[in-house]
């Protein structure tokens, strides 16, 4: 298998377990996943962990990530294949060309080199709103469309969002031991600029708390935290294998990408289960789009546990990543 090359193994990293189940979930159903908390809480420093989790691209994805590489320039001196999922990380400053791909000559963008891998979004509020909006089409479709006079191109863009952003201009709102020095007008201005429609297509929403500088860095000695990365991503690999099985023949990689008549088709519900949504749909006023991508994260989370069936503990986990953005 090949070895990913990675900033932080997750047994590095203190604290943060409902992060990190997060995150492994994500990396199990092909997820998008947005975090929010304030500077220093390791937003970034998760984000960055995650490729040691992430499995090998198989021959034709491999394939169709070298094709784009080739394309753009970006495959090193003396590279061949490309065999490790990207990892894209996009600045703010980054313009909407940049980001989505066009160009009077047109080109694919950041979205397109995290084919098959991942887009790290952090400061997700400080982007441009029309780049914002204009990830809402690739993520639901899987391909960017870019129309030009001379004709239209287009280019694929099957990647996870891994997003984060602080909860106020500040980044202090909330904090017990730091004020927030934001009025509330700005909070909401700050806020506001991730639309209701481009947060529903995340599936994982969850909060990132403080934790002081010296517990996120496991120091020298005996102490854990956790499993590592390598044995996380052991059971990543368990339940894409249960996904591979399960879309054969379909153009489906994994859970992520379900259509409804897909989840309608691997996901029956039992009883409890339909009880515990339709209690979440009034709860959380969720959208017909989140109430399919709760199911989406449960058949995971049943994945990595190899179960048959979604049960009612997986529904309830799954909502717990709603809660932030949809109470």
């Amino acid at each position: 298998m090949e070895e990913v090359p990675v900033d932080f193994d997750f047994e590095e990293i203190l604290g943060q377990e409902q992060a990190k189940r997060a995150l492994e979930i994500a990396a199990s159903g092909g997820h998008n996943l947005f975090m929010m908390g304030p500077p220093g809480s390791g937003k970034t420093m998760l984000a960055r962990a995650l490729p040691g989790i992430l499995p090998p691209l198989n021959e034709e994805e491999s394939l169709e990530v070298t094709k784009i590489y080739s394309l753009t320039g970006n495959i090193p001196p003396g590279g061949s294949l490309i065999k490790v999922r990207p990892f894209r990380s996009a600045h703010h400053t980054t313009s909407r060309v940049g980001l989505i791909g066009g160009g009077s000559d047109p080109h694919p963008g950041e979205i397109s080199l995290a084919h098959h891998g991942v887009l790290f979004l952090d400061e997700l509020p400080e982007f441009p709103r029309s780049s914002l909006e204009a990830l809402r089409q690739p993520m639901e479709d899987g391909t960017i469309n870019i129309s030009r006079s001379a004709g239209s191109s287009s280019f694929p863009a099957q990647f996870m969002l891994v997003a984060a952003a602080n909860p106020c201009p500040c980044g202090y709102l909330g904090e017990p031991k730091r004020e927030c020095k934001c009025s509330s007008r700005q909070v909401l201005r700050y806020q506001s600029r991730l639309s209701g429609p481009l947060m529903d297509r995340i599936d994982l929403h969850l909060n990132v708390p403080a934790v002081e500088t010296e517990k996120l860095i496991r120091p020298s000695g005996n102490q854990t935290a956790g499993d590592s990365s390598k044995i996380i991503r052991e059971r990543v690999l368990k339940a894409r294998m249960i996904q591979n099985k399960r879309f054969a023949g379909l153009g489906i990689q994994v859970n992520a990408k379900m259509r409804n008549k897909e989840v309608k088709k691997f996901c029956p519900l039992s009883p409890p289960v339909q009880l515990i949504l339709k209690q979440a749909i009034n709860s959380f006023r969720l959208s017909a789009r989140a109430y399919f991508r709760v199911i989406k994260v449960s058949r995971t989370i049943a994945d990595l546990e190899d179960k048959k069936d979604i049960e009612p503990q997986h529904v309830a986990e799954a909502l717990q990543y709603r809660a932030k953005v949809d109470e």
